[in-house]
């Protein structure tokens, strides 16, 4: 008894009609015949009755479907899972990051992966959050690591990495230095130095301000956390950071917490699809590698 036989028998059952299942597995019909001759010579019983125009099976070819698709079904399973396995030894696997993030553990799980399926090619590819989350969903970046003020992207999985306030910085002897926090409405009497928008910080910071009608002069732009806090050490303008980033530059700049912005900024891996065993794997080792970080080992953006 081989597959094909239970295929061909499963198909004119279905079809009830030996040409249309011939059709359907792409072989002529007078192989489908004699491959079904076959199998009922060898359970040594009839499997139709070809006594009128329409197949239809005999009790013995009644009781033999289920289990004919069942071996189908599992045969399929066998192949399923040998493919998973063959996915992982070989293949590509498309990453993306957001633009000047610290994201040590990011690469920590890139390496253990790398390490435990060296066949996959891993490509590492940078730009602001919300194209990366735009090229997840047209499924050209198979995962990616962005900042967002939105802890699941329409359309896409989330995991979130970090979740934290946004913070005024300034060098000390700044008039913000001596408050213990700051409105949006004190930040605007001062120019601002923040991330471009399409950022996740960004947004956090525009959303609030529409909500109160506010409109700061943002003097200044900077995609990395360190040229926002070398500018706003030169005293050209107030930072806007989270507080993971500000805590990295605490030896020369006072944070304070912006009291009336509520929603966080999120640094998040977002993925559409879990189909790829690649995906999955990487997601394992992402989770291990942010579980075991210390709490400034990333920074939102």
């Amino acid at each position: 008894m081989e597959l094909r036989q239970l295929e061909y028998f499963v198909a004119v059952a279905e079809e009830q009609n030996f040409t249309r299942a011939a059709e359907r597995v792409h072989i002529s019909q007078s192989g489908v015949s004699a491959q079904i001759r076959q199998l009922e010579r060898e359970l040594g019983a009839e499997l139709f009755d070809r006594s009128a125009r329409t197949a239809t099976l005999t009790v013995a070819g009644k009781a033999a479907l289920e289990h004919a698709r069942a071996t189908l079904a599992a045969a399929e399973a066998v192949g399923q899972a040998v493919g998973e396995v063959a996915g992982l030894i070989r293949g590509t696997l498309t990453v993306g990051m957001v633009i000047g993030c610290t994201v040590t553990p990011l690469f920590d799980a890139l390496a253990t992966f790398h390490l435990a399926h060296p066949g996959v090619e891993i490509s590492l590819l940078e730009d602001n959050s919300e194209r990366l989350v735009d090229a997840v969903r047209a499924g050209t970046l198979d995962l990616a690591l962005v900042g967002t003020a939105t802890a699941t992207p329409a359309g896409l999985h989330a995991l979130t990495i970090i979740s934290e306030r946004l913070v005024a910085a300034v060098p000390a002897g700044h008039p913000l230095a001596k408050q213990r926090q700051v409105t949006l409405r004190d930040l605007s009497a001062y120019p601002i130095v923040c991330m471009p928008p399409g950022t996740g910080l960004r947004t956090v910071l525009d959303q609030a301000c529409a909500a109160q009608n506010l409109q700061p002069l943002v003097a200044l732009q900077a995609s990395a956390a360190d040229a926002i806090a070398d500018l706003t050490t030169r005293g050209l303008a107030v930072g806007i950071l989270s507080d993971s980033m500000a805590a990295h530059y605490r030896d020369r700049l006072t944070a304070r917490i912006i009291a009336d912005v509520d929603t966080p900024a999120l640094l998040v891996l977002v993925w559409k699809s879990t189909r790829s065993p690649a995906v999955r794997e990487l997601l394992m080792h992402s989770r291990r590698a942010f579980t075991m970080s210390t709490p400034h080992d990333e920074q939102a953006h």
